[in-house]
């Protein structure tokens, strides 16, 4: 019995000091910046946007070197409005995606499953006509060059099925009219959430950005 009992005590301090040390680095690392790339043509404009936890990387629809429309199509929304001119992309866990409409109905095993990366991750699509700039939405112009960096990142985190397409995840959990979720790469965890995948398509276009963050609101901090 005490042999358990301190299997038991030692399981709950390291539980415990392993959260402890997370929360240090999620409220300490992410203050820590890379700067942007020095660039004298700025020609594309691209989004940050988040509804307050989760941040999505906004891009034009079209332009001469991608139209994001052959792909991520207009038939896989509940509404097409084909006068949409800009796409957000934000990955995140499939699980979270497709079975918490909000945070009241958030269950255990999917939080546990995200957490530990034991579920699978989706793209999450959304077309948008125009946005505003605010606190939650910052526009941030880049090079045309910087702007393939970034078209070949969102590529690379969306699973293609044997010919090559992306895979459209028939459901009825689309959050609105205009948008649509498809089958990704990786999986989600405590260390690569949706906020670190923003950050690193950040890093990877060659902009402001976080060391390392889990968080939307340091990113937005660097904005």
């Amino acid at each position: 019995m005490k042999k358990l009992l301190k299997i038991i005590l030692y399981t709950a301090i390291s539980l415990i000091g392993f959260v402890a040390i997370y929360l240090i680095a999620a409220f300490t690392v992410p203050v820590i910046g890379v700067s942007a790339e020095k660039v004298t043509d700025k020609d594309i404009t691209i989004y940050i946007l988040t509804n307050g936890v989760h941040t999505d990387i906004v891009v034009p629809l079209r332009t001469a070197d991608k139209d994001w429309s052959q792909e991520i199509s207009f038939k896989n929304v509940v509404r097409p409005d084909t006068n949409a001119t800009l796409v957000a992309f934000g990955w995140g866990d499939k699980g979270f995606y497709l079975n918490t409409p909000t945070w009241a109905e958030l269950k255990f095993s999917v939080a546990f499953k995200a957490a530990f990366g034991l579920s699978s991750s989706a793209m999450h699509t959304t077309f948008y006509k125009n946005l505003r700039e605010s606190s939650s939405c910052k526009k941030i112009h880049i090079s045309r060059e910087q702007y393939l960096r970034l078209v070949g990142y969102i590529e690379n985190s969306i699973k293609l099925d044997s010919m090559g397409h992306v895979i459209n995840i028939k459901t009825t959990a689309n959050y609105g009219d205009h948008d649509a979720f498809y089958e990704a790469k990786r999986r989600y965890n405590f260390f690569y959430t949706c906020n670190t995948w923003a950050n690193y398509a950040l890093k990877a276009s060659g902009q402001k950005a976080c060391l390392w963050t889990p968080r939307d609101k340091p990113l937005f901090d660097k904005y």
